[in-house]
This record gives C-alpha cells, sequence and structure tokens, in this order.
C-alpha cells in the first residue's frame, strides 16, 4: 500500500510482551486497519537501515506487515513498498542460512535459515484486493522474519546457539 500520512510510532524493543504474542486477523478494509497501515508504513520510512517492520513491533497486535527491501544490496527480487494484511506463507524453497538483524533487538544479528524462495498470499489494505508476492533472496528472508513477528517469534528463536550471535554497529530489520 502507497499512501501518504500516517505517524510514525516507537518500535518497541525485546522483551515486550507483545513481540511474543501472536496477531490477531484483521478486516484490511476496516478504517483502523488502514490507518494502522499507514502508520507501520510512515514507522517503517523513518527507519533509515530497516527494511521491514510487522504492526506487533510498533505496538498494535494486529497481522500486518510493511517492507521494502529493494534498495539492500542482496536483494534480486523487488515487490516495491507494501504493506500486506494477514499474510500467510504459501510456498517455500531453496533454504539457506543468512545473516537477520532487527529494529526490535539492536545491536545484534545471528544466521538464520530461512528459504530463499516464497509466495506469500494477503490483502492490501484499504481495497481489501487479493495479493500474492514471489519473493526470493534477501527480500523472501526479509517477509519470513516479519511473517515470524506476527505469530510471536524474534529471530533469536530461530538461532541455533550463542554461537550464531554477532554484535553490530547499525540497525538493519532482516
Amino acid at each position: 500500500m502507497k499512501r501518504a500520512g500516517g505517524t510514525a510510532r516507537e518500535v518497541l524493543g525485546a522483551p515486550h510482551p507483545l513481540l511474543s504474542a501472536t496477531a490477531e486477523p484483521v478486516d484490511p478494509t476496516a478504517p483502523e486497519i488502514v490507518a494502522a497501515a499507514a502508520d507501520l508504513l510512515a514507522t517503517l520510512r523513518q527507519e533509515p537501515a530497516t527494511m521491514g517492520l510487522a504492526a506487533p513491533q510498533i505496538g498494535l497486535s494486529l497481522r500486518l506487515i510493511a517492507f521494502d527491501a529493494g534498495s539492500h544490496p542482496k536483494s534480486r527480487s523487488w515487490a516495491g513498498e507494501l504493506v500486506v494484511a494477514n499474510p500467510r506463507l504459501a510456498g517455500a524453497a531453496h533454504w539457506e542460512s543468512g545473516r537477520e538483524g532487527c529494529a526490535s533487538i539492536r545491536g545484534l544479528t545471528a544466521d538464520v535459515r530461512r528459504a530463499g524462495r516464497i509466495t506469500v498470499h494477503g490483502h492490501l489494505p484499504g481495497s481489501g484486493e487479493a495479493v500474492t508476492i514471489e519473493a526470493d533472496a534477501f527480500e523472501a528472508r526479509c517477509i519470513q522474519h516479519q511473517l515470524d513477528h506476527l505469530d510471536g517469534l524474534l529471530f533469536l528463536d530461530r538461532v541455533p546457539g550463542a554461537l550464531s550471535l554477532h554484535r553490530r554497529l547499525h540497525t538493519c530489520d532482516a
């Protein structure tokens, strides 16, 4: 969803309880969901090195994700700057490990195994139009990272052990 406006919100940090809770499905046409989508996008735009955010990260227990991974050097696919309501993973292939970080866990990155190619179904806030996203490489990783947030998972929940962790000097979600 491309939309001007919205209010940038504070990104919650772990261990905030909302980050470990399952987000609620939404009616993508409801005005409050359209407003929440605009806030999510405004917050994503204000986080300079962040490629994606999920609604729980801004204090909303809603199944909404926003992403724009086109500027990342490891991106191959690019769906654009997008907000998706009720996204669900419909297909995953080509599993690989890659480095991730999170705006809710600043200062750490880790190697996480994820699918390198995915298909996601969801709806566009506002119109409610069904959307299918085919993503690969970094964009696929970014979207899966956001989907985890909707299920109350952080990337650290997917790390096999402490040796997988790395300290970082800058922030970059997924």
